[in-house]
């Protein structure tokens, strides 16, 4: 038995010491004088470095359920088939329940001789059930193997980052409904341009996660197929079902083409560009947190548990973890780039450079997951300064185009109101006010077109109440789209 602290360490690192003993109590044995499973062929095999060159098991240790699951489920098919015996088939299954018991608690001892996940399980099952294990691998490459795991464990991952959207995407409504009646400056080159409810300009994020969403669980359906059968890449003659593998780890259907099943990775491809488009939309909504809660802006105060201080100036208060949801989305987006061009050239069918597919698919599933906890959080525990956010909007003049429209309501021609408008601005701004703090004779000296309705016109909560259009931010219009949104959640839920 390994010790289970120094096992745990070795689950945990993804490879043991060259001298480390094999999981079951095997004799020590290293990388250089280990023979891997497809010894038969060959008279010498790579040393030590170039092993642990070609391993995947470091990264793809990962996998270590999924590879017990779709193992199981082939024996079980074996056995119904008459390919193995159902002794044979009891004594793989359990064996492998075995080792992922020994997994789940610490005490494999993973060895980078073994390549992959794939042959660290065969091997240690191997040797612990004898040549029963050694049967498994029948009407099995790794190349359907690891295609399968690989599938199993998008579909896994892709549901767990769709949660974390929708919880997101709660918070997000939740923060909306909250500050409903705020009205902060909505900005264009970011510049201020015209008053929005706050709650719109969440919504605007609560949208396109939702669009997030969307395309996570288009990935998961696109991973929902089964390869397991498809062997190295043309089939097997062995009487296999296929069906009956797919149905037992839960896929919707199989993949047709055998060719096709084993080198595929647009799956993959959808989840990255999934989460790849999932940390743009959180990158843009952490630069908006950064500029609130700066001191020029201050509309909003990110709690102290989701901030950082400085080594050197006490007084400061730093948006860190906005800034490294920022900062990984480069990551997330190199993932992405480097798995198509891994992909962009490969003739048919499985090529080793496929072992690449997984790290930068990992990283950008890691990353996500990690900035949609890091984002909800900030969003749940910041506080709103309204008042703040209310005097940015009062400056900028973002009251002009409201005038302009008035004046052409009344049946002045748009340009000439848009002039009109236009000069009023300037003179305030001559005068160092706001269009809001302009008397009735200063808006007359600009022009007679003007009257005193008009300055009605000027206040910032009729601006905004003007924008009755579907889908703009009067406050009946963000209510019809809170609505929506709520309506929204509880049926993606259900989708999950």
């Amino acid at each position: 038995m390994v010790d289970s602290d120094n096992a745990q360490d070795n689950v945990q690192d993804g490879v043991q010491d060259d001298a480390s003993a094999t999981a079951q109590g095997g004799a020590s044995r290293s990388p250089s004088d280990g023979m891997p499973l497809w010894k038969g062929r060959f008279e010498d095999t790579p040393d030590g470095a170039l092993q642990a060159f070609g391993a995947s098991l470091p990264v793809d240790r990962r996998l270590w359920r999924q590879d017990v699951a779709g193992s199981a489920a082939h024996a079980r098919m074996l056995a119904a088939q008459g390919v193995i015996s159902s002794q044979d088939a009891d004594r793989i299954v359990e064996g492998l329940d075995v080792i992922a018991g020994r997994i789940e608690a610490g005490i494999f001892a993973f060895d980078v001789a073994d390549e992959d996940i794939h042959m660290s399980i065969e091997r240690a099952l191997t040797e612990l059930v004898g040549d029963a294990g050694g049967r498994l691998h029948t009407a099995r490459s790794r190349n359907d193997q690891v295609a399968t795991d690989t599938r199993l464990y998008a579909k896994q991952e892709a549901t767990a980052l769709a949660q974390r959207l929708l919880d997101a995407r709660s918070t997000l409504v939740g923060l909306a409904q909250d500050n409903a009646t705020v009205v902060m400056p909505g900005y264009t080159h970011l510049q201020k341009a015209q008053p929005v409810l706050f709650a719109h300009h969440l919504l605007a994020y609560y949208w396109m996660l939702a669009r997030d969403f969307t395309r996570m669980l288009a990935a998961r359906e696109s991973a929902d197929a089964s390869p397991l059968g498809a062997a190295a890449l043309a089939g097997t003659g062995h009487p296999i079902d296929r069906r009956q593998t797919a149905r037992a780890l839960g896929f919707a259907r199989v993949i047709p083409n055998s060719l096709d099943a084993v080198s595929d990775r647009d799956f993959l491809l959808d989840l990255v560009y999934a989460c790849t488009v999932a940390m743009t939309h959180l990158s843009r909504l952490c630069e908006e947190l950064i500029l609130w809660s700066s001191d020029e802006f201050g509309f909003v105060t990110l709690s102290d548990r989701y901030s950082t201080g400085s080594s050197i100036m006490p007084q400061k208060k730093n948006p860190d973890f906005a800034e490294l949801v920022r900062g990984k989305t480069g990551r997330v987006v190199g993932d992405l780039v480097g798995l198509l061009t891994v992909l962009k050239g490969l003739p048919l069918a499985y090529n080793k450079d496929l072992q690449e597919d997984k790290e930068g698919a990992f990283d950008a599933i890691d990353t996500l997951s990690a900035c949609l906890a890091a984002v909800t959080g900030m969003l749940a525990t910041m506080q709103v300064n309204a008042p703040a956010m209310l005097g940015g909007a009062q400056g900028g003049f973002m009251a002009a185009t409201d005038l302009a429209d008035i004046l052409a309501e009344r049946g002045l021609p748009f340009r000439e109101a848009h002039e009109l408008v236009g000069r009023l601005v300037l003179a305030a701004e001559k005068a160092g006010k706001t269009l809001q703090q302009l008397s009735l004779d200063e808006v007359r000296a600009v022009s007679q077109a003007f009257d005193e309705a008009d300055l009605e016109v000027l206040r910032i909560e009729a601006v905004v109440a003007r924008r009755t259009s579907e889908g703009g931010t009067a406050p009946a219009q963000v209510a019809d789209q809170l609505a929506l949104a709520v309506q929204a959640l509880v049926d993606d839920a259900a989708r999950l």
